[in-house]
């Protein structure tokens, strides 16, 4: 790790003075990632703007009715608050998938959106890697990549996005707050994420400078019939092979609405709209959902040791929606909580 100064910020104006004031910067939250990085010699900022300070850790109503996530809430506080339980267990499911309790006590909502790929070349400085060093190729592509990406990829990167948090987001619409050097605005969040195409050392559309101050959620929770399915190699603590996060509004049988986002596929939480609008309408059946994970893979594309995905996801796909189908939440307290251990 290399030498840093650090800077203990109290205001949100103040925390992106002080950072576009150092030429080599970044902001520290949770730091559950970022000083991992460091330690790699992965990240080389020579200064740091702490916001352990800043008045972002709150959760509140909005006033449409929707739910505030402060940037600096925790993983933990966020997915166990009495609000998010009932009105968006969805996300809380998620989150609870993801790391560890210790981990999720530490790491905030604004950091799970900057969490960098867990992709192997990434971490490794003897082999090349677009996304660390642009221009150095791909090591990935023709090596081991069985973490890698099967949608959205390019010839200089096939990395996945690693939150579990952040595909329940993509399902829920959620609008991303950020303030910086130029004012105040929001992000949808589809367009929060980047595909790689040839600038795959971009994860975001952040622009320099500009802090993650909030998450806002819509008032459409879909609080009834849901599920986050996640698959990876080890029963917890695992970065996910293939993750669906699944929610519909059933009319008896029939789908009214429908969200359908997919983790470990892409370099971005891979929302599919068309294959939503397949469901909308339709009867709530095994053939419908099939061929509905059918068109999501569609355009998949394996790259030797992650073939295996695409079967996977279309598995997968197809089993989300079959439990979130058949899973009334409002009628069984108990099912919640045991899918949360």
């Amino acid at each position: 790790m290399n030498s840093f100064t650090l800077t203990q910020a109290t205001g949100v104006a103040e925390a992106v003075r002080d950072k576009a004031s150092h030429e080599s910067s970044a902001y520290l939250g949770g730091g559950t990632n970022l000083i991992d990085l460091m330690k790699e010699n992965v990240s080389r900022p020579t200064h740091l703007t702490s916001l352990h300070k800043l008045p972002l850790g709150k959760i509140e109503q909005t006033p449409e009715g929707g739910l505030r996530l402060g940037a600096l809430a925790t993983n933990a506080e966020t997915a166990w608050h009495p609000e998010v339980e009932a009105r968006y267990p969805l996300l809380s499911q998620a989150i609870l998938a993801g790391a560890t309790p210790q981990l999720r006590n530490m790491a905030t909502d604004g950091g799970n959106l900057l969490q960098r790929t867990r992709c192997y070349y990434f971490y490794d400085l003897a082999t090349p890697c677009n996304k660390r060093e642009p221009g150095t190729g791909c090591s990935a592509i023709g090596g081991y990549n069985r973490v890698c990406g099967i949608l959205g990829t390019s010839e200089s990167c096939i990395a996945t996005h690693p939150s579990d948090m952040c595909v329940a987001l993509a399902a829920l619409e959620a609008v991303v707050r950020v303030a910086g050097p130029d004012g105040e605005r929001t992000i949808q969040f589809e367009d929060f994420h980047r595909l790689p195409g040839d600038t795959p050392e971009l994860d975001n559309n952040l622009k320099p400078g500009e802090l993650i101050t909030g998450i806002d959620l819509p008032a459409q929770g879909f609080a009834k019939n849901f599920t986050y399915l996640k698959l990876r190699d080890r029963a917890s603590y695992a970065f996910a092979l293939v993750s669906v996060a699944a929610a519909l509004e059933l009319d008896g049988n029939t789908i009214k609405e429908a969200r359908l986002a997919l983790g470990g596929v892409a370099h971005k939480p891979w929302r599919d709209k068309e294959a939503e609008a397949m469901l909308k309408g339709q009867p709530a059946t095994a053939d419908t959902f099939r061929k509905v994970a059918a068109k999501v893979v569609e355009e998949a594309k394996g790259y030797g040791s992650n073939t295996f995905k695409i079967e996977l996801a279309k598995r997968a796909i197809v089993r989300a929606l079959k439990q979130a189908t058949e899973m009334d939440y409002s009628q069984n307290d108990n099912a919640f909580q045991n899918s949360n251990p």
